[in-house]
């Protein structure tokens, strides 16, 4: 069985660097991208990836070979990092979809952009599936919350491509900061949730 955890980390942990790999590279790209055509809703998503980065790099040190994984404090601290990823992620969308629905912004146009975006909202998918499965085996609370960012990552490309192609074919500027603005609202929940899971775990170690 310890042999069995202890692969099924090796797995997690590939997970994670591949994660980081991408979305270190992802935000570079979308960032110029949106530079090239003037896209704040480019160059927002690929900031948003860095939030993503954080996450996954909480998740790898608590998964880290040659630590007590399991220890409750150091499940409450991990939880409680990917809650304030999640808490960072929603009040920056909040702030980027608020403000373009005010000013009534609209989205430059990028085709590229969009279909990028289509392909990133693959892989994250992919990968947070992938990640949700290992977390069910590992039973791991922190790896589980992390799953759930890169899904929401995913979901939010594939929302921001919708929004520029939206934008693009009849002129709905506003699907795009419509689309971030519910994402946030599930970073939000995740975040009140990893909060109070985090309070559990470190209430098992008093």
């Amino acid at each position: 069985m310890t042999h069995d955890r202890a692969g099924l980390r090796r797995i997690a942990l590939r997970l994670e660097y591949s994660t980081i790999v991408w979305n270190v590279g992802e935000a570079g790209l979308t960032i110029a991208l949106g530079i090239a055509a003037g896209s704040l809703a480019l160059i927002g998503f690929g900031s948003d990836s860095i939030i993503e980065v954080f996450a996954s790099g909480v998740v790898v040190w608590h998964l880290r070979p040659g630590h007590e994984q399991d220890h409750p404090g150091r499940t409450s601290r991990a939880l409680w990092l990917v809650g304030v990823a999640f808490a960072v992620l929603a009040a920056a969308l909040a702030v980027a979809g608020t403000r373009d629905l005010v000013t009534g912004r609209r989205p430059d146009e990028s085709i590229w952009g969009a279909i990028y975006l289509v392909s990133v909202a693959i892989v994250m998918f992919g990968l947070g599936v992938a990640k949700r499965r290992i977390a069910q085996r590992l039973d791991s609370a922190p790896l589980r919350a992390e799953a759930t960012m890169t899904v929401l990552d995913g979901v939010l490309a594939l929302g921001t491509a919708i929004g520029l192609g939206l934008n693009i074919a009849v002129g709905w500027w506003w699907a795009d900061p419509i689309a971030a603005l519910l994402v946030a609202l599930v970073a939000v929940n995740e975040a009140r949730e990893n909060f109070e899971e985090s309070r559990g775990w470190a209430a098992l170690d008093r």
